[in-house]
């Protein structure tokens, strides 16, 4: 317990955050690996108020000193620790403890960290225990919900549940979690002191702590309540990019993600090629999910696929990929369907699949090409520069694309290709217009055709 105090009183002379932030960790450090257990040991349920109070106050370095309400509130938080950590020490020894029972004592070291901002004024560089304690606390909601969904219940077991909510109730503590973390939002947004001396700059880490529970509840809307309460605050807050880049990256891919399932690509590409060049070079893991949101945008907004180059380092997004791109390059609407169909579940469970079904333009776009390419070149006259045949019949894409759907077989007429071309040049994929009576399609010259390809 000694040390802990020791580390407590040296991040306090030194105003560190972090070091301020390890002291109450509920991971030991790999270089002391008994640390929980030392501390747990060092003490009792009777005794514990007393021994905090103690290693805290009675006994600080005579250079930390402390108003009594903010030295009674870090008093509340170690003794919530150590309660905290006896349930997880407890857990491992597979005693009684259960891993709801150390969420409700971890929820307890993160209320008691909130009283203390709220109300015992501890500073605005100590936020980073904020951090640790928003982030544990998901963490451990999330097994104290495992644990209940293991057991066959749920906190709502004698309630009665819709047969289409599969996880109805399954999901109560990450819940729970969600409005303790909205709290720890509440309090960095709304610190009205000085930009150097404010909460404000652990809002950002907070934000992404809330958007990955919200994505885990499957209840990404309520992302948009927090992005409106950031925008409605920037006049008063640090430029996004004088915050730690490891906030900022995480903050623009989730942003991206959220515009990406609202379908307003464009901004979700802006703010994901924006995470994505800001990312560590060496986080991998990190990149390979922009890159999973990035590669869907891209396709829609430019017509275009990564490279072999860009996916070499990340097989997942190959398997993802690979198959699909080849196709819509090869204009091979049978293989894209096939491909879609053979990784439905894997696309649905990452929210791409309807967004990757639109690609099936852009195969077509690519065999109407193939065949205006082959059609050739109109007689040039009087020695002017030779031009691509322009007006092709309906029946020649109708066979292309019988043939590239594996439909060779099956009645395909003139109206359902016209209606497919149609759409088409609805969408800007083509230039030109259908002549119906004539059985054509007259395509533009010079180049215009099939817009981004140069033909």
């Amino acid at each position: 317990m000694d040390r802990l105090f020791r580390d407590f009183q040296q991040a306090h002379l030194n105003g560190s955050g972090h070091a301020l932030s390890r002291t109450i960790t509920p991971i030991a450090p790999l270089e002391d690996p008994k640390r929980l257990r030392s501390f747990y040991n060092a003490s009792n349920s009777s005794s514990i108020q007393q021994d905090i109070r103690s290693g805290i106050l009675s006994h600080a370095n005579t250079e930390v000193r402390f108003l009594k309400a903010e030295g009674n509130a870090w008093v509340d938080v170690y003794v919530a620790y150590w309660k905290a950590v006896g349930e997880i020490l407890s857990v491992q020894s597979n005693k009684t403890s259960d891993g709801l029972r150390v969420f409700d004592a971890w929820k307890e070291v993160t209320n008691a960290l909130i009283r203390g901002y709220s109300n015992a004024g501890f500073q605005a560089w100590t936020v980073p225990c904020l951090y640790t304690a928003g982030k544990y606390l998901r963490i451990f909601a999330i097994k104290a919900d495992e644990n209940t969904r293991a057991k066959g219940g749920t906190a709502f077991s004698s309630a009665v549940q819709d047969d289409t909510t599969v996880d109805a109730g399954s999901n109560e503590k990450l819940e729970e979690a969600a409005r303790v973390i909205n709290r720890i939002f509440t309090l960095c947004i709304s610190d009205r002191a000085p930009v150097e001396e404010s909460r404000k700059w652990g809002l950002y880490y907070t934000t992404n702590l809330l958007f990955k529970t919200y994505f885990k509840l499957n209840s990404i809307g309520l992302c948009k309540n927090i992005i409106r309460a950031i925008q409605a605050s920037t006049t008063d807050m640090p430029s996004l990019d004088v915050f730690p880049k490891s906030h900022v990256v995480t903050f623009k891919y989730y942003l991206g993600v959220i515009h990406f399932l609202e379908e307003d690509y464009v901004k979700a590409e802006e703010n994901l090629t924006d995470a994505w060049k800001m990312c560590h070079i060496d986080a991998k893991r990190n990149k390979e999910l922009i890159l999973t949101y990035l590669i869907p945008c891209h396709l829609l907004t430019t017509h275009t696929l990564p490279s072999s180059y860009l996916l070499a380092p990340y097989p997942r997004l190959q398997a993802l990929f690979g198959s699909l791109g080849n196709c819509i390059k090869r204009g091979n609407l049978a293989g894209f369907d096939e491909a879609l169909a053979a990784g439905e579940d894997e696309f649905v469970k990452r929210r791409i699949y309807l967004t990757l079904e639109r690609g099936r333009d852009i195969a077509l776009r690519n065999l109407l090409r193939k065949v205006f390419l082959v059609g050739g070149f109109e007689e040039s006259k009087d020695g002017a520069p030779p031009i691509r045949r322009t007006r092709v019949p309906v029946a020649e894409f109708r066979a292309a694309i019988r043939l590239r759907s594996n439909k060779e077989n099956e009645r395909l007429d003139n109206d359902e290709v016209e209606c497919l071309l149609a759409n088409m040049i609805y969408k800007n994929l083509i230039k030109g217009y259908i002549a119906r009576e004539r059985g054509i399609v007259v395509l533009n010259k010079g180049g215009l055709a099939f817009p981004g390809t140069g033909v």
